[in-house]
């Protein structure tokens, strides 16, 4: 039985340690050890979690070890890198509600939330962050350490490249790409490519950044 560790221990830490328990594997792949988070006293007042085990930037890894990383932005893949320099592992968690359609493919580490649905041929890369809620269409293209909020719909043939953030609620049209390091604002629909480096928001979206 693997040992699975959650990488940060805020918010999104905890409501991580709820989802682990719901997803597919628990307690006949892996169980949950405990946190990781440079911040040791980020579980100070909650009770009912598994115990904090040390800091991210000097925990070693074992070998019956496995990781998620709850922590987004910009220091996501940092945190990730930091163990998988170290021999780290990262688990593939997929909510035991999510919808996974013929012939997808979903790279190593990435995280799916409950109710989400990953249509029929999408293929999602390594190390994404897909929350709850969220419709990826058919034939969708994501690639890696992407973060992609609750309620976000992803029309069918979507391309999102790597290390984007598209917030809460948004909507990405047909056939639409977003390409790298970019940022899709809450609530906007997106019709047209966004370009690489920039922030658009609105309905239509258009260019902030």
């Amino acid at each position: 039985m693997k040992q699975l560790i959650i990488i940060g221990a805020g918010g999104m830490g905890r409501t991580f340690y709820d989802m682990a328990r719901e997803s597919i594997g628990f307690r006949t792949e892996y169980e949950v050890k405990g946190f990781i988070d440079d911040n040791l006293s980020a579980l100070d007042g909650f009770e009912n979690y598994p115990p904090m085990l040390g800091t991210i930037s000097e925990y070693e890894p074992k070998d019956n070890e496995v990781f998620v990383c709850s922590i987004g932005g910009g220091a996501r893949r940092k945190c990730m890198e930091d163990i998988i320099a170290k021999g780290g592992q990262f688990l593939t968690m997929i909510h035991k509600t999510a919808r996974i359609g013929t012939n997808v493919e979903i790279g190593n580490g990435t995280v799916i939330g409950a109710y989400t649905t990953i249509g029929a041929d999408a293929r999602v890369g390594r190390c994404n962050l897909i929350q709850s809620y969220t419709v990826v269409g058919h034939d969708s293209r994501i690639g890696d350490w992407n973060r992609i909020d609750t309620h976000v719909t992803l029309v069918g043939g979507t391309i999102v490249e790597d290390e984007t953030d598209i917030h809460t609620s948004a909507m990405i049209s047909h056939n639409v790409t977003v390409e790298s390091n970019s940022r899709v604002a809450a609530c906007s629909f997106v019709i047209r490519r966004v370009k690489s480096g920039t922030t658009v928001m609105g309905n239509p979206a258009k260019r902030l950044i």
